[in-house]
């Protein structure tokens, strides 16, 4: 099987290359030739999935799975949410966003947290959803080199160590993505037995 993963994102390809069967050949967006920057206008991380996902089968007839995911913080009453990739303003930057979510946390005693991923993935005659959620708190200062986003603040519910603290097998084993498309991963099995 072939697919389209809806990303222009090295780091979230290696990921999810890693995790998949050998049976299921995925794609990037750059390796259909796809430069266009895919607009996320959706209020939702469910909306924003799906308008990648459709866009690529509507525009290159290619059954596409994208994902959308959100930090949802409790003492900022869920933000940054859908806004998480460009929280600090255009052009989105990672590091800013991070400076930007801890500034608005200094002094807060409430650091619980939520990384939450949706993935849509859209085939010629259906559309499925698969979410994966993961719990845990902002550090008060970034910790380890690995990951991206997030990852250098985010403490997983149980652990000691941050996600960027983590090796990406680590990270495979417990992440919000990982939850999600290991939810994909079994439906793309249960396709491919039929």
């Amino acid at each position: 099987m072939e697919l389209v993963f809806a990303t222009h994102n090295e780091h979230k390809l290696a990921e999810i290359r890693s995790l998949l069967p050998k049976t299921i050949r995925l794609k990037s967006l750059d390796d259909i030739g796809c430069t266009a920057e895919i607009p996320e206008t959706s209020e939702t991380l469910e909306g924003n999935a799906l308008l990648k996902a459709k866009y690529v089968l509507d525009q290159y007839g290619l059954p596409c799975f994208a994902d959308d995911t959100g930090l949802e913080v409790a003492a900022l009453n869920g933000a940054p949410g859908v806004y998480s990739a460009r929280y600090a303003g255009e052009p989105k930057n990672e590091a800013r966003n991070v400076e930007k979510l801890l500034s608005q946390l200094h002094g807060q005693k409430d650091r619980r947290a939520q990384f939450t991923t949706i993935i849509a993935l859209c085939m010629k005659n259906e559309t499925q959803i698969f979410k994966g959620v993961i719990e845990g708190v902002i550090t008060k200062i970034p910790k380890g080199m690995n990951g991206f986003g997030y990852d250098p603040v985010f403490q997983p519910e149980g652990m000691d160590k941050t996600f960027a603290e983590l090796t990406l097998k680590e990270k495979n084993q417990l992440s919000h993505r990982a939850r999600a498309f290991s939810k994909l991963i079994n439906y793309l099995e249960e396709i491919e037995k039929e």
